[in-house]
């Protein structure tokens, strides 16, 4: 059962009106990115103070840290949002939460959004960003020989093709963090039939997927679906989190079972009675608190020594 948390929390974001529901797919879009930042305050509750919250210029790229100490590990993170929206405001408090449980520092990262900038651009911005954080690590008062990434649906696919992309540069990540990662663009999953109606549904996946990646033969690349990766082995270790109503459950179940696999050391997590975009909403959902923590013990168990 969908549990009333969840259902509660829907009724803080704004819906569309007729008038959008009938506009242009642009035009929706830009109703949507504006109702979920609305909403932030709502869902996610008063910001948690930490010694350091700082937002700076990675090459470019603009970027929130959160500290709670010098010379922390680093765990990079890449907000959720169909590559089309969300932002860095709209998982602060998931950040600083994480940053407080697990003693990292967390570097979250607004890469930049399609249908403005199609694939490569978000990836491009990640590598920017890591290529940042390891040369300016003392400047910022962080340590960057110690490196994690991850993020939630849209994010956790930059992640993990950036694990992998840097695996295969030979300069690898320590530890990754996946929550509900989108891995199918073909959204052949069961679960989109079984629970499709929770929230994410497969119509609108196959828009996200289609606008990030307009050009339908590179989406089966592996810098686009991690499952088409023939070897993935020496992937860092990983945690995947997934939801019970969320249509992305079983290509993240199966993402976990292809790292398992290739003997990748993973730990999978189903949150029961929660859909997707659960993780986010710190102050109305109980299991978002427990997700965080999770993420957060995770960091520090892999990171820290």
């Amino acid at each position: 059962m969908l549990h009333p948390q969840v259902t509660a929390a829907a009724a803080h974001r704004r819906r569309p009106t007729a008038d959008v529901l009938a506009a242009g797919p642009y035009e929706r879009l830009q109703f949507a990115r504006a109702a979920m930042e609305e909403a932030v305050e709502a869902e996610t509750g008063p910001a948690l103070p930490l010694p350091v919250v700082a937002d700076l210029d990675a090459d470019g790229v603009p970027c929130r840290l959160y500290a709670t100490r010098f010379g922390a590990p680093v765990f990079v993170y890449l907000h959720g949002g169909g590559w089309c929206y969300g932002s860095i405001e709209t998982v602060d408090r998931f950040c600083r939460r994480v940053a407080d449980r697990s003693g990292l520092a967390v570097l979250s990262v607004g890469y930049r959004l399609a249908p403005e900038h199609v694939h490569p651009a978000a990836l491009d911005d990640v590598a920017v960003v890591l290529d940042h954080v390891r040369k300016n690590g003392a400047e910022l008062g962080v340590d960057p020989s110690r490196l994690a990434i991850g993020g939630d649906s849209a994010g956790g696919q930059l992640a993990t093709v950036t694990a992998r992309r840097q695996r295969d540069a030979a300069t690898p990540l320590d530890f990754q963090a996946l929550i509900y990662p989108a891995i199918d663009p073909l959204t052949s999953a069961e679960s989109y039939d079984e629970v499709g109606e929770y929230g994410l549904d497969r119509a609108s996946m196959k828009l996200a997927w289609e606008t990030f990646v307009p050009d339908p033969m590179r989406r089966l690349t592996p810098d686009v679906a991690p499952l088409a990766v023939a070897d993935l082995s020496g992937m860092p270790s990983t945690l995947i989190i997934t939801a019970e109503y969320d249509a992305l459950r079983d290509e993240g179940a199966d993402y976990a079972d292809a790292l398992v696999s290739a003997g990748v050391p993973v730990v999978h997590t189903r949150y029961m009675g929660v859909n997707h975009g659960f993780a986010r909403k710190i102050s109305t959902i109980d299991a978002a608190r427990a997700a965080a923590d999770q993420v957060a013990a995770a960091l520090r168990a892999a990171l820290t020594f």
